[in-house]
């Protein structure tokens, strides 16, 4: 089968060949209109269908589709193979497989909508991969293409059906609504190892277990699917951001659990929070290509030199440059004592049945931003909602006058807002149409080609972006953002890092900001606050204090160390014991600015 050098993706959902006069990509084309074929209507549901080896790459197609649901890309030129699956004729295809490894944990790096889920559905033996052939290939054929090379024998064995798969979700979200029940009923029925007990212990979920699941916080239900996952006797273990709503501490303790499944079996994953990805995996695959048009897989890099290819954007064994320019982190506060005072925050206290929350006052200065860290059920949110004023505080007054914009931790839609589409969900929250404004941020989130999508279609990635586009976009005097690095890829999380930058500093709006991606933190923020105490039974905040003394201190209290990369930059977790962790800690440094 002859290479393709040129890849055309038609979203058929976003296809509304009403909208456009009935097939104003037909029309246009040139090649069609010269006589020859390139553009033709499919019987099967009547929306076009383009012929990639007459496509001559135009353009025309694409920009005046009114509904963008078209996309015409290149292929990297040394991409000489057929893919390993394509979902039909316009539609995704990926390029290559990774390596599953037995005793190694394994990470797949690289932006959303890149064939992470479709890697995972064909190694977990959910997706039989056709090759990019219309007719689907036998086992034998799909086999001998691996014929010497390390996947070869793992496919042998998923033909015969021998491997057995566990996978965590990355919406942990959905699973309110798929059950309904205490925690420990739940791990019991599901418990193959039985080791509900030692599991339990191991990722401190005594405080939860009887609870219902219905009345979890985000963090709290992503343990429990954590916990289910290991609870599971498989072959195969894939865990799918398996850090989201988790906090610094928990991340580090869901690492250790996940590194104990890869003593006996193949354990992948996908990460985005860089410096647990780090600390996590033995080996990386960077994804890269056009998103929701195709994917290329890479080969298996050791996880330093990985992630760094990564961030650099230039793979040089195959001489392909996927992303224009670096990403390194290099920053430097931009509050100073010359900045206007915005407003003085008072203590709050507030008292629940079985917690209580009590904070410090602070100073909030004109364009800064102030990051929160701090465990999970220790009353970050809290507080937040307290500054927005949904929670009503015992003591202390949440600000008057003031116009707020708040992006919630958990991304529940109201029930007329399923049924929206994006840009009915966007107006609705800013109140007014899409302005020069909003569409800069929508397309900085690459939004443009969702908004005429439900909201209830959108993955947890496109949900996060819309969220923060509502709170980015409305007119503010004060922006609250409740995790929003949650289920967003790396480039994602800079870009939303840019963006808070910018108003901040344009606009001179303050910030609060809860994240625990500690790189997504470092890269937004001026000042920090602390939250200490006993999760769900005490909580006490610092006031803001400048960014290196608040994660020195936050650090301190987690007795972790970390590094910058002496190439990129990002941050690293040094590993316990180690004799940067040790001479770190002599200093009293536990985190380089």
């Amino acid at each position: 089968m002859p290479q393709k050098k040129k890849i055309a993706i038609i979203d058929r959902d976003l296809c509304n060949p009403k909208r456009c006069g009935l097939y104003l990509c037909q029309r246009v084309c040139p090649v069609n209109r010269s006589g020859s074929e390139c553009i033709v209507i499919s019987e099967t549901d009547n929306k076009p269908i383009i012929n990639e080896e007459l496509c001559i790459v135009c353009g025309i197609c694409v920009r005046k589709c009114p509904t963008q649901a078209i996309n015409v890309v290149n292929l990297p030129a040394e991409l000489d193979e057929t893919p390993i699956h394509r979902y039909g004729k316009n539609l995704f295809a990926l390029y290559r497989l990774p390596v599953p490894k037995k005793e190694a944990v394994v990470g797949l790096i690289g932006p959303n909508g890149v064939g992470k889920s479709t890697v995972i559905k064909i190694l977990s033996n959910q997706l039989k991969p056709n090759c990019g052939l219309e007719k689907e290939p036998d086992w034998n054929e799909i086999i001998n293409r691996f014929k010497g090379t390390e996947l070869h024998d793992y496919l042998q064995k998923l033909s015969e059906n021998k491997i057995t798969v566990a996978y965590k979700p990355q919406n942990v979200d959905d699973i309110p609504k798929l059950y309904k029940g205490k925690v420990i009923d739940f791990l019991k029925k599901i418990d193959e190892k039985k080791q509900i007990n030692d599991v339990i212990s191991r990722l401190h979920m005594d405080n939860i277990i009887d609870r219902d699941v219905s009345n979890l916080s985000g963090g709290e239900l992503q343990i429990m699917a954590v916990a289910a996952t290991v609870l599971k006797d498989r072959d195969f273990y894939f865990f799918d951001e398996p850090s989201s709503y988790l906090d610094i501490f928990s991340r580090l303790v869901v690492a250790n659990e996940i590194r104990k499944l890869a003593e006996k079996s193949v354990v992948m994953l996908v990460e985005h929070d860089l410096a647990l990805c780090d600390y996590l995996t033995d080996y990386i695959h960077i994804l890269y290509g056009e998103p929701g048009a195709f994917g290329i897989v890479s080969k298996p890099y050791g996880v330093r030199v990985g992630i760094n290819t990564y961030l650099e954007g230039f793979i040089k064994e195959d001489n392909v440059q996927f992303r224009k320019e670096p990403i390194t982190f290099s920053r430097s506060a931009k509050i100073t004592k010359k900045s206007k005072l915005f407003l003085s925050f008072p203590s709050f206290k507030k008292k629940f049945e079985s917690f209580k929350l009590e904070t410090s006052p602070g100073n909030l200065f004109k364009g800064e931003v102030i990051g929160i860290l701090g465990p999970n059920g220790i009353g970050k949110s809290t507080f937040i909602k307290m500054l927005a004023g949904e929670i009503k505080p015992d003591s202390g007054e949440s600000p008057k006058d003031l116009k707020i914009s708040y992006k919630p931790q958990r991304l529940l839609l109201k029930e007329n807002e399923s049924l929206m589409t994006v840009q009915e969900f966007l107006e609705e929250h800013i109140g007014h149409k899409i302005d020069k404004n909003t569409k800069r941020i929508v397309n900085t989130l690459s939004l443009e080609k969702l908004l005429e999508r439900n909201m209830q279609t959108l993955s947890g990635g496109e949900l996060q972006s819309v969220f923060i586009a509502a709170a980015l976009t409305k007119d503010s005097d004060m922006v609250l953002l409740d995790e929003p690095s949650a289920f967003l890829d790396i480039e994602q999380r800079l870009r939303v890092a840019k963006l808070v930058r910018t108003k901040a500093e344009e606009k001179e709006i303050p910030f609060f900001v809860v994240d625990h991606d500690l790189l997504f933190v470092d890269s937004i923020s001026d000042r920090i606050m602390i939250f200490e105490g006993k999760p769900s039974v005490e909580g006490k905040a610092t006031p803001p204090m400048n960014l290196e003394e608040g994660m020195n201190v936050f650090l301190r209290r987690l007795g972790i160390t970390y590094r910058r990369d002496s190439v990129t930059g990002r941050p690293r977790i040094n590993k316990p014991g180690s004799q940067k962790d040790l001479e770190q800690k002599r200093k009293g440094k536990y985190y380089y600015c």
